[in-house]
């Protein structure tokens, strides 16, 4: 197709919110219109920036009427920052567009009959909720468009906080994030003007120089503290900075760092040393604690990561004789919370170092009738397991966004048990592995769970039982 130049079409009304927090117009023409930057019940000017045979990608321009689902962003970088794209939308509102696309991507995408959805679970808590953050160090803090509009000279570049989207070395140095719990903004703060103060040069991911490169809090429901601090070579300031965070903030039960440099940042293949506390800290949830160390896996919502748990255990409906199947156990935390209600739990997961974490944690916890096995899922769960551990009465999968991969929905058909839980992060991959299922099984129930507000991110539960 030849090509054309962007337009503008005016006055055109928002009418819904589509796919990873897009919102969706009619143009003139019939053709969808995609934006990032508007929200449904907007009246808007739109400039398009891509033309396809059924739809236009752009963005709002000018705002005839504003919607009244909008509410005021409570974020200074709302706007710029990617990670509460949802800010400027009322709970209320977010809550009733997560639960549409679970709907549309098992009835459009899937093609599924299902029963009416059950209400969406929504978050006591839509600020401060997430137990675990990232941040990282640059020399090139990304400038806003007013910052370069004024041509001005920018002395400082030192940035801490968040990498910009499609600007790899770019970050946006964040002053207050509204996602996880105080002391997280102290703590971030005062490690940047302690940084700048004593002259400790920031990571420069193009010329990859500089001693700072990223730093984690976590925030367990304990009210455990871990930081970690990944540092890009080995320098005297280290000890400097750490024993200045420790003696500012003696709740800190958990101090590590780790020499990285490599072109990634990554940790999951770095030594982390711990300088002061614990190696780890703790999650619990009802009397089961959780290790959790820099590199473990663990929901990031830890309230809602119970409310989820609580919907797969009850459409599980253990008896107490059942034999279940626990697939992307992670550290084991599903696989322990039916644990109790069940006669044995047998979970698998290809991460060895979560595997560890889980055979600790289950250890701890007093739980003899669980056990785990580490290896790729579609290898590992085959005919030989089925054989050696039995033929499970429940199985429940929790899959990355991913999904599950063909070969296991496929030894899952054979295995052919009478109930299956599948717990998911991303309705769409959740309804493209049902259809496999959909000749042998029927959707009984799904119950969406909100576990990421400010978001257009939403976990999904659904109960599939034998035809």
């Amino acid at each position: 197709m030849s090509k054309r130049k962007n337009i503008t079409i005016e006055n055109v009304t928002v009418i819904d919110a589509g796919a990873k927090g897009k919102s969706i117009a009619k143009a003139p023409d019939g053709r969808v219109i995609f934006l990032n930057n508007a929200l449904p019940g907007d009246v808007v000017d739109v400039q398009t920036t891509k033309k396809k045979s059924a739809y236009y990608e752009g963005f709002a321009t000018h705002f005839h009427k504003h919607s009244d689902l909008r509410t005021s962003p409570m974020c200074t970088h709302f706007g710029y920052c990617g990670g509460c794209k949802w800010q400027d939308l009322k709970y209320e509102s977010q809550l009733f567009y997560k639960q549409k696309e679970v709907e549309n991507n098992l009835v459009r995408l899937g093609h599924l009959s299902i029963p009416p959805l059950m209400p969406i679970i929504g978050s006591d808590d839509i600020y401060f909720y997430r137990n675990k953050m990232e941040f990282s160090f640059s020399d090139m803090r990304w400038l806003t468009p007013e910052e370069i509009q004024k041509g001005e000279e920018v002395a400082d570049r030192n940035a801490l906080g968040f990498h910009i989207a499609g600007a790899w070395d770019k970050i946006l140095d964040i002053e207050h994030c509204y996602l996880q719990a105080e002391p997280s903004n102290a703590i971030r703060q005062e490690i940047k003007r302690f940084a700048l103060a004593n002259e400790m040069p920031f990571y420069s991911p193009r010329q990859q120089t500089g001693l700072l490169r990223t730093m984690m809090i976590r925030i367990s429901s304990t009210g455990e503290i871990m930081v970690v601090i990944q540092f890009f070579r080995n320098d005297p300031k280290i000890t400097l900075l750490l024993d200045h965070l420790a003696t500012s903030f003696p709740q800190i039960s958990s101090l590590q760092y780790c020499i990285n440099s490599k072109g990634n940042d990554a940790i999951y293949d770095q030594e982390i040393i711990c300088y002061k506390g614990n190696d780890c800290i703790y999650e619990e949830m009802e009397g089961l604690r959780f290790k959790i160390n820099a590199k473990s896996f663990y929901q990031t919502n830890s309230k809602q990561a119970y409310k989820l748990y609580q919907v797969a255990r009850d459409f599980a409906d253990l008896k107490g004789n059942e034999l279940v199947y626990d697939l992307y156990t992670g550290t084991g935390t599903i696989a322990q919370f039916v644990a109790k209600k069940a006669r044995k739990v047998v979970g698998v997961e290809a991460v060895p170092e979560a595997i560890s974490d889980a055979k600790d944690n289950a250890q701890a916890n007093g739980i003899s009738n669980a056990i785990f096995y580490v290896g790729d899922m579609k290898q590992v769960f085959n005919e030989a397991f089925i054989q050696d551990n039995g033929t499970p009465d429940v199985i429940i999968t929790d899959p990355p966004r991913d999904g599950m991969h063909k070969d296991v929905v496929a030894q899952i058909l054979q295995i052919a048990p009478p109930k299956i839980v599948y717990v998911s992060c991303n309705s769409a991959t959740q309804a493209r592995d049902l259809a496999l299922m959909d000749e042998f099984y029927k959707v009984t129930k799904v119950q969406p769970v909100d576990m990421f507000p400010q978001t257009y991110h939403v976990e999904n539960v659904v109960l599939l039982e034998k035809k």
